[in-house]
């Protein structure tokens, strides 16, 4: 699955802090709202001015993967549902949600929206917009987001048919979606940006419709796609054909393009910017205790982690003692103490504590060298070599941030210190280098990922086929697919959860992946800027949003 890769799916970016929980229900930016206060601020500008660091790799929901893009869909689109401002489902695009009693068939009622260039929202583009990500030919990296509908992992695996997918529109109005098994988070998924609907007449028509911004990219959301200066800024204004234009104050959004935390954080300061730091942007890991002190910094924790992935289809690491060598030779409470200082939990487990409370401790030590070093000992030797310089050469990846190169500078050294291995540091661009770790061009690489939703399943699933659009790591266990699928159907949730654990277990035993830390974010904003929403799961909401 997700996210986002968050992406980082997302591009997950190191600066994060600290709150409790994944799904949680604070609203760090709440504010007065009605009467009085709406009338003195409608003399202000509602005019937001935020930084997402770099060009999103996509705004089209079937191709999007990580937390930029997905940060910009959700401004622009709107699913069927939508997180609320306590962090839950609830109705959007549809008006009405009935639920069969074996809770397999999802009856989605639309309300009356349009499109920005006036066509009607209709069922029809939701079927068009799900069934496009399940097309084997367009290569939707989260195609395995759909494989919860009746029928969407044959049609993706070229087993089944389009036709005989779980999603069908009825009429204008009426969306029936049938899924393969009980999923009670369904709703929960289709407030995710793969879940958003595509004016099916615009695409039909040009396949190339959300490269830039224009007439051909239609969207139904709060916020209209006005500009898009690729690789500079891009710029939304409200969207005055949106069902809900009435709750949305802001006028207008300027994203700007700057991937360098230093000069965003001064760009705030000198009123250039409304908001700095997570999620959208960075702060200087050195500043973070300064405005930790000042009072100006707000801490969230988000259901999250930080990972080194590792290529487990060359060597050395398709050997799993020296993959487990590597990661017990990480100090991760040093790289919080010393680079992140941002209240960040170790991680030596794939699900966070806010799923899995007992992953507080998770399944080894925090630097554990002297354990790293026999793994390392017993995979030399099953690998036929005598001393760790006889390794292949080894190649840490980050996609270019000063946080990224902070850590893996860090754990470069702990390599060598520990291990007595060479090591050297490689960086790219974002897009790059998504290309580069998809294209399994790496030997160990740096990726994140958010929860889609709040449930463990969300930090398993994506590394259940070797193939699968976001694992990355060559990996794949038929124990762990075994237990994955079987949880799918288990109706009892303790049984399902203890599913889940093993299914963990069961990773974090091959070692595919090296967790560094589980995240919290962190950020700055202008103290009139009331109702931002920041979920618990990462993704920030400016529908709501407003200048005081």
């Amino acid at each position: 699955m997700k996210k986002r890769l968050s992406i980082f799916f997302s591009m997950l970016l190191v600066l994060s802090m600290f709150l409790a929980a994944c799904g949680g229900k604070d609203n760090a930016d709440s504010g007065e709202k009605g009467g009085e206060k709406d009338t003195e601020k409608s003399n202000v500008p509602q005019e937001l001015r935020v930084n997402i660091n770099t060009e999103p790799p996509s705004l089209h929901p079937g191709l999007a993967t990580d937390s930029t893009s997905g940060n910009v869909l959700r401004q622009i689109f709107e699913g069927l549902t939508r997180i609320d401002q306590n962090g839950e489902p609830v109705e959007a695009a549809a008006e009405k949600i009935e639920v069969s009693d074996d809770q397999t068939v999802y009856t989605f009622t639309l309300r009356d929206a349009e499109w920005t260039n006036g066509d009607p929202v209709i069922a029809q583009d939701f079927e068009y917009a799900w069934k496009w990500v399940l097309d084997p030919n367009n290569q939707s990296e989260y195609a395995e987001q759909m494989y919860y509908l009746k029928g969407g992992e044959e049609y993706h695996t070229g087993k089944g048919s389009a036709d005989d997918v779980g999603v069908k529109a009825l009429d204008d109005k009426t969306l029936e979606v049938t899924l393969a098994n009980p999923t009670p988070y369904f709703t929960e998924l289709t407030a995710f940006y793969t879940f958003l609907p595509i004016n099916s007449k615009v695409a039909e028509a040009n396949k190339n419709w959300a490269h830039d911004a224009g007439e051909n990219f239609t969207t139904n959301g709060p916020f209209v796609l006005s500009e898009w200066a690729h690789s500079d800024k891009i710029v939304l204004t409200k969207n005055e054909k949106y069902w809900d234009a009435n709750t949305v104050k802001l006028d207008k959004i300027e994203m700007i393009m700057i991937n360098d935390p230093n000069t965003e954080l001064s760009m705030f300061d000198n009123g250039e910017l409304d908001w700095a730091g997570s999620p959208t942007g960075a702060l200087p890991t050195d500043a973070i205790p300064a405005l930790k002190k000042e009072g100006r910094l707000t801490t969230q924790a988000i259901a999250g982690i930080y990972n080194y992935k590792f290529n487990t289809t060359v060597a050395p690491f398709d050997n799993v003692n020296i993959r487990k060598a590597f990661a017990h030779a990480i100090n991760r409470q040093e790289i919080i103490d010393n680079i992140l200082q941002a209240e960040q939990m170790p991680a030596m487990a794939i699900v966070p504590p806010t799923m899995f409370p007992e992953n507080e401790k998770g399944y080894f030590p925090d630097n554990d060298v002297e354990k790293a070093k026999e793994y390392l000992q017993k995979g030399l030797e099953e690998m036929g070599l005598k001393d760790p310089s006889e390794l292949p050469a080894i190649t840490l990846s980050y996609n270019t941030s000063e946080g990224h190169q902070k850590i893996a500078q860090a754990i470069q050294d702990m390599w060598v210190k520990n291990l007595g291995v060479e090591v050297t540091l490689d960086n790219q661009e974002w897009a790059v280098y998504l290309d580069k770790v998809h294209g399994m061009d790496y030997q160990v690489a740096r990726m994140g990922w958010l929860g889609d939703f709040n449930d463990a399943i969300n930090f398993l699933e994506m590394y259940r086929n070797a193939d699968g659009g976001n694992n990355d790591t060559g990996w794949e266990s038929k124990e762990f697919q075994d237990l994955l699928a079987k949880s799918a159907t288990e109706g009892d949730a303790d049984k399902r959860q203890q599913m889940l654990k093993d299914a963990e277990a069961i990773f974090m035993d091959d070692m595919p992946v090296a967790p560094i830390y589980f995240y919290t974010y962190n950020w700055v904003k202008a103290e009139n800027l009331k109702d931002v929403h920041v979920s618990g799961t990462g993704d920030v909401q400016f529908k709501w949003a407003h200048f005081e």
